[in-house]
């Protein structure tokens, strides 16, 4: 019997003290927020170093706050911890390509958008900037298939209407190309882009 009892103090105590814990680390968020709103973002990391248990959440969290803050080999390495933990988290690899991107680490930010489409093959940003790169490098063929992706699940989406507008014109099938400008001065009746392409093509 009372062996029960010191098991149940322990017990109570135990559950205090997570208890405790889970609160001062939801305190910890909440400062970081409100550092971070303030443009505080190294003192947003600080406090959110205090934290001693490693979490998906913690990372991402401090994976944002070092692409905010410029320290952009921290921010990779935060979000490929994040993405460690949660290997089918969409969040985290586009959060990834932030830092990466402003590396120009093209390949690392491809690795991320083809693991997204894996998963999720109609998500629009990891389709729109997949086929942007391959646009960039003048590989139209290969941008075709993700933008027309994004056309066909997007049409009425400007920027995915009008970069698809001139890959159809650099793959010299101008009919298609002034379908697709003629779409994007639907969406945008001013747009000197979709002119321009509409000039090109007749």
């Amino acid at each position: 019997m009372q062996f029960l009892k010191y098991f149940l103090v322990f017990l109570l105590i135990g559950i205090y003290q997570q208890g405790k814990a889970e609160e001062d680390i939801i305190n910890q968020f909440q400062k970081s927020y409100k550092l971070e709103s303030d443009g505080k973002y190294i003192a947003a990391i600080q406090e959110l170093k205090k934290i001693k248990a490693d979490s998906y959440a913690l990372n991402l969290r401090l994976g944002w706050l070092s692409y905010l803050a410029g320290r952009y080999k921290d921010g990779e390495m935060y979000y490929a911890k994040a993405i460690l933990l949660r290997p089918s988290s969409i969040e985290a690899r586009l959060g990834f390509v932030l830092p990466a991107a402003k590396l120009k680490e093209w390949d690392k930010v491809a690795t991320q958008y083809d693991a997204i489409l894996r998963t999720d093959p109609n998500n629009y940003k990891a389709n729109y900037y997949r086929g942007l790169m391959f646009y960039n490098v003048g590989n139209y063929k290969q941008a075709s298939q993700y933008l027309n992706r994004i056309v066909e699940l997007y049409p009425f989406d400007y920027d995915a209407v009008i970069l698809a507008g001139w890959n159809e014109f650099f793959m010299k099938n101008k009919q298609r190309a002034k379908t697709l400008f003629i779409q994007a001065k639907l969406i945008q009746p001013n747009s000197a882009s979709a002119d321009e392409g509409l000039k090109k093509c007749n």
